[in-house]
């Protein structure tokens, strides 16, 4: 049994058990969420598509650590011009575990 849900606005495939990352979610390790906007539930009876959303389905997951990705460096400069800037970004990720599949 898998569905395919939206988090944060990007989607995801889930597996009970399955340890997904995600776009950071502001709850400490340990928090349990639901996240209620499954798109496509699959089960041994079948496939069910939402429009949008599948009725009454949902995915239990609870949150176990929050990480980041390596740091990008952006570096732009203009040739002779004496213009140069940094910035640096480091993308925050909240590691998320699959409890759960509550299907319709």
């Amino acid at each position: 049994m898998y569905a395919i849900v939206e988090i944060n606005g990007k989607q995801y495939r889930a597996e009970k058990g399955a340890k997904l990352k995600v776009d950071r979610i502001e709850e400490e390790a340990g928090a349990s969420l639901s996240f209620d906007k499954v798109l496509l539930l699959s089960d041994e009876s079948g496939v069910k598509v939402g429009s949008p959303y599948v009725q009454g389905a949902n995915v239990k997951a609870t949150v176990e650590a929050e990480l980041k990705a390596d740091k990008v460096i952006v570096f732009k400069y203009k040739p002779k011009k004496d213009y140069r800037r940094t910035q640096g970004h480091r993308q925050r990720y909240t590691l998320v575990t699959v409890q759960e599949i509550v299907g319709a």
